[in-house]
């Protein structure tokens, strides 16, 4: 996969980005626009490169401090045709597929673990369908609910602020979960509290509901599910798959485990709703923790690559003509 990387530089500084870009393996072009930009006053300097290759090539920029004297963009071609693109695909260390970019990632979970209306909103509307589901033993409205659940952003969230310790963009993400959360169970408890002597639902629900007794009975597998859920998010994230990420909406228990909490709490079932509490902390913890760990992976097999590929080029370069 080629990649274009645009980069807004002043003049002063060209040289030595052209000669970092020059220099990187996996690039297939370098293109030089003197004073193209106009606010701010510099160059600007195109590079196509290899995805696997763009992490690299990041590094050695920000040690030139271009995302402060400049700026730095990174967008992905819909075609490129080019024999010299697809030979520095080939020569680029590792696969496309599997190349991360640290500061995509950051952005992207970054923007998905703030605070914002849209994101309560969301998490409401979610709570509300789970509440819904929970008392008319309804699997298909508690599916809904975890399909619209927002929570996977601020997790993702926190387990890049724990990796790269970002503690800024751990403390917005606890304070979108924290705040976020609360609220929702708020919100659905008073409409359970409504509901009840509108008779829209039995105060014995609770107890004819066995569709969804998996809430409140955590066990082995509700920390294995999180753990692969987790894994799956993480990857999907990375690798810019966002369609793998309804399947982890749908195979945790968090929203579905706040309504329930909610509900069992209007009606007095504390055990229950004790139980459908753990439920949740786990799932979120051990959504958080498979997070880290698919982080802490690729930051290990991202920083071997590069090295693997020199030995593999060194060891190609040393044997003997025939």
């Amino acid at each position: 996969m080629i990649v274009q990387v645009r980069m807004c530089v002043p003049e002063e500084l060209s040289q030595a980005v052209i000669e970092s870009c020059s220099g990187e393996p996996g690039v297939a072009e370098v293109a030089l626009h003197r004073g193209a930009s106009v606010v701010p006053p510099g160059d600007v300097i195109l590079v196509f490169l290899a995805r696997e290759a763009v992490e690299a090539l990041i590094e050695k920029l920000h040690a030139l401090n271009v995302q402060e004297r400049g700026s730095i963009s990174v967008t992905t071609p819909e075609l490129l045709l080019s024999d010299r693109a697809d030979k520095a695909v080939a020569e680029a260390p590792g696969e496309g597929a599997d190349a991360m970019i640290w500061d995509e990632v950051s952005r992207q979970t970054g923007e998905d673990s703030k605070l914002t209306w849209s994101f309560l909103a969301f998490l409401v509307l979610a709570t509300q369908l789970a509440a819904i589901g929970i008392v008319t033993d309804s699997t298909i409205a508690i599916v809904g609910a975890m399909a619209v659940g927002p929570e996977f952003g601020p997790l993702a969230a926190l387990a890049v602020a724990v990796v790269r310790r970002q503690w800024r963009l751990g403390r917005r993400a606890a304070l979108a979960l924290g705040v976020g959360f609360p609220v929702a169970m708020l919100a659905a408890a008073l409409t359970a509290w409504l509901s009840v002597p509108l008779g829209l639902f039995p105060t014995d629900a609770l107890d004819r509901g066995s569709a969804v007794e998996f809430i409140y009975h955590p066990g082995p597998y509700s920390v294995i599910v999180a753990l692969l859920a987790g894994t799956a998010g993480m990857l999907s994230v990375i690798s810019r798959r966002s369609t793998a990420l309804v399947g982890v909406f749908i195979s945790v228990t968090t929203v579905p485990a706040a309504g329930y909490v909610a509900v069992a709490l209007v009606l007095g079932e504390y055990q229950k709703a004790a139980g459908s509490a753990l439920q949740l902390f786990l799932n979120l913890i051990g959504l958080v923790v498979s997070a880290v760990a698919v982080l802490v992976f690729y930051r290990i097999i991202t920083k071997r690559l590069p090295r693997d590929a020199a030995v593999r080029l060194r060891r190609k370069t040393q044997q003997p003509r025939r």
